[in-house]
C-alpha cells in the first residue's frame, strides 16, 4: 500500500525479476522472490483454449459453462482468470498482482455493489474472496499492490507501506481497521490440460512441405510460422535470448514429448529434466545454438498458451 508514486509498483517489479540470479554487489540480490512467482494481470483480448476458471466465473448467462473455457477474446475478468489457473496448472506458488493492471471487477465488489446486484446473478467470485483460500488449500501466496482498495486488509497476513520508497510494516495499523472475515469455501482442485500435438505447427503457407519457421523480434515478438505469439503481458522474460529458447522449445515439446496423454505440468517436467541433464542443446539437437537463455517453465506454459491455434483436452475429460 502507500501513496501514488511513492514506489509500490517499483517493488513489484523488482519481485518479479527477483526470481533470477543477480551479480553481487549490484543492489537487486537484496530484493528476492521464491522461484515459482507470477506476475498476474488481466489481458484484454488473448485467446484461451480449455481452461477451467470456474472457480472464479460460474453461473454465466445462458447456461454457458466455464469449467472448459475457450475464447479466441477474452475479457479482462476473463483473461485475468485464465492466468492464474493457467500459472497454478503449471507449478506456481506466490502470484505477484498490480491493481492497476488488474480487472477491477475481477479484484473486488464493494457491499453496496453486493447489495444492489445480488451474488446469484454475479458470475465472478473476485480475488478477494478467493485469496486466503488459495494460500490455505493450496500453499500459493499473493502479494499485491493495492492503493485504493481497503477491504484487502481483511485477508492480509502482511501490510507493507511504500513511503518515499521506504518500505514500512503497517499491519498492526492495518488490522485495526479490518472487518472479521468470512467463512470461505475450499478452492477446488486444478484441471491439468493435455495438449494436442497435431494443434502445434510452425509451418508456413507457400513453403515447402515439411519447412518451419520459427523466428523472434526482441524479447515479447515470437514469429512461429504464420502466427506472432504476443508475449508482451510475460513481464517475467527477462532476455531475447529466452524467447529464442522458448520457440524451439515449443518445437521439441510437439516432437518429443506430447504424446496425448501427458498433461502440460507433466511435459515441462520432463523438459526441464532434459535440460538439467543435456543443457539447452535438447532443443536444437545438432545445431549447436549459442544465444540460448533458459526459459521458466512459466513463461514457457505462457507462450504456449497464447498460441492461438493450440488445442487441449482436459485431462479429466472421456
Amino acid at each position: 500500500v502507500g501513496g501514488g508514486f511513492h514506489g509500490k509498483s517499483t517493488l513489484l517489479q523488482a519481485l518479479q525479476m527477483g526470481v533470477y540470479d543477480h551479480i553481487p554487489g549490484d543492489g537487486r540480490e537484496l530484493v528476492v522472490a521464491e522461484p515459482a512467482s507470477v506476475t498476474i494481470r488481466a489481458e484484454d483480448g488473448r485467446a484461451v483454449q480449455s481452461v477451467n476458471i470456474s472457480a472464479f466465473i460460474d453461473n454465466l448467462p445462458f447456461g454457458k459453462k466455464t469449467n472448459d473455457f475457450s475464447t479466441p477474446d477474452a475479457s479482462g475478468s476473463t483473461s485475468q482468470a485464465a492466468n492464474i489457473l493457467e500459472a497454478l496448472e503449471v507449478g506456481a506458488k506466490t502470484l505477484l498482482i498490480d491493481e492497476d493492471t488488474a480487472a477491477t471487477n475481477f479484484m473486488i465488489r464493494d457491499q453496496r455493489m453486493m447489495q444492489l446486484v445480488h451474488p446469484s446473478k454475479e458470475p465472478i467470485s473476485p480475488y478477494i474472496s478467493k485469496v486466503r483460500a488459495l494460500k490455505r488449500d493450496l500453499g500459493v501466496s499473493s502479494i499485491m499492490v493495492i492503493g485504493g482498495c481497503g477491504d484487502y486488509f481483511d485477508v492480509a497476513d502482511l501490510v507493507i507501506m511504500q513511503d518515499k520508497y521506504t518500505a514500512v510494516d503497517v499491519t498492526p495499523e492495518a488490522k485495526k481497521l479490518a472487518r472479521p472475515l468470512a467463512d470461505d469455501v475450499a478452492f477446488p482442485r486444478i484441471t491439468p490440460r493435455i495438449p494436442l500435438r497435431e494443434s502445434i505447427d510452425a509451418s508456413r503457407e507457400g513453403d515447402r512441405a515439411g519447412f518451419e519457421r520459427v523466428a523472434i523480434n526482441g524479447k515479447h515478438e515470437l514469429r512461429f510460422g504464420d502466427e506472432n505469439i504476443n508475449l508482451h503481458f510475460l513481464h517475467q522474460i527477462a532476455h531475447q535470448s529466452q524467447t529464442r529458447a522458448i520457440g524451439d522449445a515449443i518445437l521439441t515439446v510437439r516432437d518429443k514429448l506430447a504424446d496425448g496423454h501427458s498433461s502440460l505440468s507433466q511435459i515441462l517436467d520432463a523438459l526441464e529434466e532434459r535440460m538439467d541433464g543435456q543443457g539447452l542443446d535438447v532443443l536444437s539437437p545438432g545445431k549447436y545454438v549459442g544465444n540460448y537463455a533458459r526459459p521458466r517453465r512459466f513463461e514457457l506454459a505462457g507462450a504456449i498458451n497464447r498460441l492461438r491455434s493450440i488445442a487441449f483436452r482436459q485431462a479429466d475429460a472421456k
